[in-house]
């Protein structure tokens, strides 16, 4: 190991990579269960109600890990194009 060299490390990087891996799946679940995961997704953010998302496959535990207001602001910058 070489200890001359400084380790860059970013925690917003990986929460970005978290995220996206939580939605992915939360998405996964929603559709196998014969939902619209865009439409419950949206109103799992907009109300906060877990409920619209489904407890199939832990979804609605995994994305009660992220907060709903860093993940809007994370979709946003990402439909905009200002990915970190």
């Amino acid at each position: 190991m070489d200890f001359d060299k400084t380790m860059n490390y970013s925690v917003e990087r990986d929460k970005n990579i978290k995220a996206r891996e939580v939605l992915k799946q939360v998405y996964s679940a929603l559709q196998k269960k014969g939902y619209n995961p865009i439409n419950q997704i949206v109103g799992y953010i907009l109300s906060g109600d877990p409920t619209y998302i489904t407890s199939y496959n832990d979804a609605r535990n995994l994305i009660r890990q992220l907060d709903r207001d860093e993940l809007l602001e994370k979709l946003v910058r990402n439909y905009i194009g200002l990915d970190e």
